[in-house]
């Protein structure tokens, strides 16, 4: 199954393994599909992404600002205690260099993402305030500055779809976020709204480490082995609506970072509880799962398997597969994966006194070192809570960790890498993205219609409100 995708010229290049190197529109190129084999689910991509910046693409090419602190636009500038981290010669654009020491696909490109021309941000006011109720736009928390300034509401996936399914009168709901995010806002609202990603090539590298061809395969090899009765699939929100269908097809559910633990405790009273000899399938991301089942169920790290889809039977024997609690998909986030223990043992050594405080997309060694743990939401709250003077060191996407030294001055607050690592996928929406959108909206034309097919969005809607079923959801 493949995503369809009608696109006009953003010719960005692309590295199957890695993802998207060019991350701005090149008004000569080609018609081209954004990616022909991409096998996330049946969605339709509706409308055609042509420049993004009409009439001003000599400013996408020479008018960037060289910082993101340079640009006279933003609403928000680090505090005074953040050190930017330095960038790395080594770490180059996503799929064009790898830092050998990490995991395969945990990329880092080396540099912060350059700025729109501020002469953008007129043409944005205008086109937003012409739009009126009728849009509403959606910034996730891993955007960058020039974006959130124009966002109704920002906040994490689920969140920020479930505000777009509160709005049943905006007509239009923009979504800069990826892929999966918009997919689930498509969910989740009524017929009468049309979701929109301003650039298709947003996606999630984690979502497509688990191409639903490969799910069903694995699904099919765990019968094979006699396992499959014993199973119940939990697929993580950053997944693909048709990981989704999936799920609720086989009547399992979705969770959240927050909520991990209490799908996890529902999923496995399904098939006799935690002490029981029950198994969840955990996709895409081993290390929420693991991180999950160890520190919050009190399960050893050799309840944990991995599930390489590349493998034969996922590269495990059926004595693995029949004496594992948790069957662990092969995937990472390629931002949270870049955290290491010994990352703690520097930013402790530079900062007495430090709270480390992580999301649970970090390996397990970071998750097991740290002070805290919890999702973007938590660690929003945590920096809100902490007591003027104290140190922070934040293992999360670097505009958030960014975001929040300027939020809080008068805390220290630190970048757990030493190198620059932001979510390149994300940052591909940018500001000529958002006006272009808005702009073509006005213009009567709806760009990048996300519609998922109906059948995946009936299961995976099926998925959903089993997490809004759990208890405290």
């Amino acid at each position: 199954m493949f995503t369809v995708a009608r696109l006009g010229t953003l010719a960005p290049k692309f590295d199957v393994a890695f993802g998207f190197v060019s991350s701005h529109p090149n008004p000569d190129s080609p018609d081209i599909l954004s990616r022909e084999t991409r096998e996330t689910g049946r969605t339709v991509h509706e409308g055609s992404s042509r420049d993004p910046c009409p009439g001003v693409g000599a400013l996408c090419e020479t008018g960037h600002v060289s910082n993101l602190l340079d640009a006279p636009f933003l609403t928000t500038a680090p505090a005074a205690t953040f050190a930017e981290p330095a960038s790395s010669p080594a770490l180059l654009l996503l799929g064009q260099a790898a830092d050998l020491a990490s995991e395969r696909g945990v990329e880092c490109t080396g540099d912060l993402p350059l700025a729109s021309d501020p002469g953008l941000v007129e043409r944005a006011r205008a086109a937003r305030a012409a739009l009126g109720d009728r849009a509403f736009v959606l910034g996730h928390h891993y955007q960058r500055d020039e974006v959130v300034a124009f966002a109704d509401v920002t906040g994490d996936s689920f969140k920020l779809a479930r505000e777009a399914a509160a709005r049943p009168e905006a007509e239009y709901i923009i979504f800069c976020g990826v892929h999966f995010m918009a997919e689930s806002a498509d969910i989740l609202t009524s017929d009468a709204q049309q979701v929109i990603l301003p650039d298709l090539a947003a996606g999630c590298s984690m979502a497509d480490m688990a191409a639903i061809g490969q799910v069903e395969d694995a699904w099919a090899a765990l019968g094979e082995a006699g396992v499959a009765d014993d199973v119940v699939p939990v697929t993580y929100m950053n997944s693909t609506a048709a990981i989704k269908a999936f799920t609720g097809r086989h009547d399992g559910t979705v969770c959240t970072s927050s909520n991990a633990e209490v799908a996890l405790r529902w999923a496995f009273d399904q098939v006799g509880g935690i002490e029981g000899t029950g198994k969840v399938l955990f996709l895409p991301d081993q290390h929420l799962g693991r991180n999950t089942a160890v520190e919050k169920l009190g399960m050893n790290l050799d309840d944990c398997v991995v599930y390489d889809p590349r493998k034969p039977l996922g590269g495990l024997t059926q004595e693995q597969l029949r004496d594992a609690r948790m069957i662990l998909w092969r995937g990472h986030c390629s931002v949270h994966g870049r955290f290491s223990r010994q990352n703690i043992v520097d930013v402790r050594a530079k900062v007495p006194g430090v709270t480390v405080l992580v999301h649970p997309e970090c390996k397990n060694e970071v998750v097991s070192a740290a002070d805290m743990v919890g999702s973007t939401e938590y660690i929003i709250k945590a920096l809100e809570a902490a007591e003027p003077g104290s140190s922070w060191a934040i293992g999360t996407e670097l505009n958030l960790v960014r975001r929040l030294a300027a939020a809080h001055p008068d805390k220290n607050v630190h970048y757990l890498d030493s190198t620059v690592c932001f979510c390149s996928t994300m940052n591909r929406i940018d500001l000529p993205h958002l006006v272009w959108t808005m702009e073509s909206l006005l213009e009567g034309r709806v760009p990048n219609h996300i519609v998922v097919d109906e059948d995946d969005a009936r299961w995976a809607r099926a998925a959903l409100d089993q997490m809004l079923a759990l208890p405290g959801a």
